[in-house]
């Protein structure tokens, strides 16, 4: 008989919402699979079991039938009362069943899948609904369009609080600027952007790039902000030289926590329109003191952040910064050419480990940079992996002697890699000279294979099991073969061990070879 699946609380994680995405639906509907995934929720503490309460099966108290007389009203009430009992029992006999606790695991399961799904897609439609909601000439987004919900009274005084409440701050922040200061230090205006700069940088990194996450009312409020501090970088815009740089800073900083392409360029577009206007002003002689800067380390900061998620793969001898003047200051000319080059090496950076749907569809492996990082782990008992001692590597680590690696192909105890020149080497096992150096040696560097005649190698597919054999597919359309040669497997018509990288021949002599 199972186990009786006692009460639980449900506590879905977020961030496994992918891996239940994943989940073979068909294991759903066997019990033994049902059993796996409802021990995974267990084991990942989505599924918390609660107390089991008592349940309380005692029945009715029994009259005494020789001292008393009943009525007929209390012989039904006391038959009632023995029915529900023994319905009670039933229900707990039954709830206890193999079947019964069998259909609770898979209604959980199917409920934390359904869970995923939905907040996977639905959340996805939300965010394209709001993207492609329609902007007022202001540049504000309706909140109307964003989110079809309706809403209440409570709703519709809060937005009008927000909106009349952000109206009225914007309205005192112009006349700030547009009154002398009445003593030294920071202006009403430049104080609060200032504070909000302060809040900005606080966040962690991207902590308004879900914009799933954040109520319509956030995303219209972010919106009436950008632009209203777009309206104040343009230099005469009414606001002091400092406000304008205070603007200009605390929109980059928002365009970085949201962390999208479109709110960057907008950014850059903003700093290029700004500079223009300078550029004109300083023409006619109209500027009476520097315009169009911004706080070298402030940008240089949000710069450095961007750089660091390229990682150690990208060359730092490219990157550029602007000029920092003596009171450590930058044009935002510059600053806007800088995050545009910034922008551009990201997305280059990230293409190159894309496939292109042609090169799926014909088998061929991604092309990455010329420098690459590959993270390496598992058994490394005959030095397949190239680190150090033969010691399991239990997490992924950086393995710098793979670094020019086009591709990687891990074969029965050993590894092969292909540069971009195409050449290959091998390291790890040696025996049945399934690495091709011509010997049976393991290898524990990674060491060149001579292909006779020359070729350049386009792909490596090696055996996972038996005692290890490879074919090499050339950019000719050849193919090479090298290892254990039991049952014919190196197609050069004999069973013998072959410990050089060989040609085959015999009835593919003179074709040209698709893939292997």
């Amino acid at each position: 008989m199972a186990a009786m699946v006692p009460p639980v609380k449900l506590k879905w994680l977020e961030h496994l919402n992918s891996s239940w995405i994943t989940e073979d639906s068909e294991s759903i509907a066997t019990r033994e699979g049902v059993s796996v995934l409802y021990a995974k929720l267990v084991s990942n503490k989505e599924v918390v079991p609660l107390p089991q309460q008592v349940l309380c099966l005692k029945g009715p108290q029994l009259p005494d039938f020789e001292r008393e007389s009943l009525s007929s009203d209390e012989q039904d009430h006391y038959l009632d009362a023995l029915l529900s009992s023994q319905l009670a029992l039933a229900k707990m006999v039954c709830s206890d069943s193999p079947f019964a606790g069998a259909l609770r695991k898979r209604l959980l399961v199917l409920q934390r899948v359904f869970y995923a799904l939905s907040n996977k897609y639905h959340d996805k439609g939300k965010v394209k609904q709001q993207q492609h909601s329609p902007e007022s000439s202001s540049g504000s987004t309706d909140v109307h369009s964003v989110s079809e919900r309706p809403r209440s009274s409570t709703d519709a005084l809060i937005e009008m609080g927000v909106r009349t409440g952000l109206s009225l701050l914007f309205a005192l922040l112009r006349q700030s600027w547009m009154m002398p200061a009445s003593g030294p230090g920071l202006s009403l205006c430049n104080d609060v952007i200032h504070t909000a700069i302060e809040v900005v940088s606080s966040l962690p990194p991207l902590s308004l790039a879900n914009e799933s996450k954040i109520p319509p009312m956030g995303l219209d409020c972010l919106s009436q902000v950008t632009t209203f501090l777009k309206g104040v970088t343009i230099p005469n815009s009414g606001a002091d030289t400092l406000g304008r740089r205070l603007a200009s800073e605390l929109l980059l900083g928002l365009a970085a926590q949201r962390g999208s392409l479109r709110y960057l360029l907008e950014w850059i577009e903003m700093a290029l329109n700004a500079s223009a206007v300078v550029n004109t002003m300083e023409k006619t002689k109209l500027l009476q003191s520097p315009e169009g800067m911004i706080s070298f380390d402030c940008f240089m900061s949000i710069l450095m952040q961007m750089r660091r998620s390229l990682g150690s793969s990208a060359d730092r001898s490219q990157w550029r910064e602007p000029t920092r003047t003596s009171d450590g200051l930058c044009s935002l000319y510059e600053a806007a050419l800088c995050l545009f080059e910034e922008v551009c090496r990201m997305a280059s950076d990230y293409s190159r480990t894309c496939a292109s749907p042609d090169s799926i569809q014909t088998g061929d492996a991604p092309i990455v940079s010329e420098t690459c990082e590959v993270y390496v782990w598992g058994s490394n008992s005959s030095h397949q992996l190239v680190e150090g001692t033969q010691e399991k590597i239990l997490q992924p680590k950086l393995a710098p002697s793979f670094s020019d690696a086009q591709t990687i192909e891990a074969g029965q105890y050993c590894t092969f890699v292909i540069s971009t020149d195409g050449s290959v080497r091998a390291c790890g096992k040696g025996s049945y000279g399934r690495l091709g150096l011509g010997d049976s040696n393991n290898q524990s560097t990674l060491k060149k294979l001579t292909f006779e005649p020359h070729r350049s190698i386009k792909k490596v597919s090696s055996s996972k099991g038996s005692d290890g054999h490879t074919l090499a597919f050339t950019t000719e359309g050849e193919v090479f073969s090298w290892g254990d040669g039991d049952y014919g497997k190196l197609g050069h018509g004999n069973s013998s061990t072959q410990k050089y990288p060989k040609l085959i021949q015999g009835p593919l002599q003179g074709k040209i070879l698709c893939k292997i």
